[in-house]
């Protein structure tokens, strides 16, 4: 929302600079880090497709939905919730489209955005934005005040709207193996893994999941109890996801993990819990596959992967590195 640019050097007009350009008698101060989130906000019209822009009356400009942080949110809720605030639509999040930066008097704005399709709503002029204007791409490309938001919206272009989203998870933290005593399949999460486990629900719930699976192992199925329980949605046991059968036979797993992942429905969003020697693997065989590059991960307990498909393939993937609060203090 528009408290997140509060300043001349926040703004760009279409025939300004850039925010992140430098000119000459000028110069950043501070190192303040600020985060914000958004999204290209898109619905079905007919047979097209339309991008909702919002109009600030304090700027006069037109420009995507976005604004900073709160304390205790992810970049995703930030996105979600203030979508909704400056719209009033409710969205199902689809793939990570850029993350855009550029210096501020007080240090520097990272701002990042998703594709984020309309499920429900109405708009009603707020205080901060008091028109919303819904058109074709183009069109939408015309109208935006800022270069950087047309360079989001022609990366939104690049691939087709109707994806679908299939999420890949770790299993939040249990422990070292080492130390439990007893059957490991059945090692439970520790207090951070629960906590992580919690932080889940809202994340899954931004991608609009609407099935949960998990390999047959007690650290699996916990890491996605608090999703179920906040959804209603059952755990389906997975025992081809588990690292043993990886092992065992990977070939199958890769085939279960395939079927997961392309043969849902439209409005089916899938979410798998498995773990770490399963998914590292399998993520560097299918970006093979499917020629993707992946993103640069540490893969840690807890993080999920976030993969659009085209008809069956594998076009895109992004890595949330964890479900939990940015630490703004």
């Amino acid at each position: 929302m528009s408290k997140s640019q509060g300043s001349s050097a926040d703004r760009e007009r279409t025939s300004g600079s850039s925010p992140g350009t430098k000119t000459a008698g000028t110069k950043t101060t501070g190192t303040k880090t600020i985060w914000a989130a958004g999204g290209v906000l898109w619905r079905h019209s007919g047979e097209s497709v339309e991008i909702g822009l919002v109009h600030r009356p304090r700027y006069d400009d037109w420009t995507l939905p976005k604004g900073k942080t709160d304390d205790g949110e992810t970049l995703v809720d930030t996105a979600v919730r203030e979508i909704a605030e400056e719209t009033g639509h409710h969205t199902r999040l689809g793939r990570l489209l850029s993350t855009v930066s550029y210096d501020l008097p007080n240090g520097r704005k990272h701002v990042r955005y998703w594709s984020a399709e309309s499920t429900s709503g109405r708009f009603e002029p707020n205080h901060e934005v008091d028109a919303i204007e819904w058109l074709p791409v183009d069109r939408a490309d015309h109208l935006l005040s800022y270069r950087l938001d047309r360079k989001v919206l022609r990366e939104f272009a690049r691939l087709p709207v109707d994806l679908t989203t299939f999420v890949i998870i770790r299993h939040a933290r249990a422990g070292r193996r080492s130390k439990y005593r007893g059957d490991d399949r059945l090692r439970p999460l520790d207090t951070l893994g629960r906590a992580q486990a919690a932080s889940l629900a809202p994340l899954l719930n931004a991608y609009g999941v609407t099935e949960l699976h998990s390999a047959d192992r007690v650290r699996c199925v916990q890491t996605l109890e608090p999703t179920s329980t906040a959804t209603g949605l059952p755990i389906v046991d997975e025992p081809a996801l588990s690292e043993e059968a990886y092992a065992a036979d990977p070939e199958s797993t890769r085939r279960r993990f395939r079927e997961l992942a392309t043969t849902s429905g439209p409005g089916q969003v899938r979410a798998v819990c498995s773990q770490g020697k399963v998914i590292e693997p399998l993520l560097a065989w299918w970006a093979g596959l499917d020629d993707v590059e992946l993103p640069p991960a540490r893969n840690r307990k807890g993080s999920a992967w976030v993969l659009s498909f085209d008809d069956g393939r594998l076009v895109a993937a992004d890595h949330v590195d964890s479900p939990l609060p940015l630490q703004t203090g």
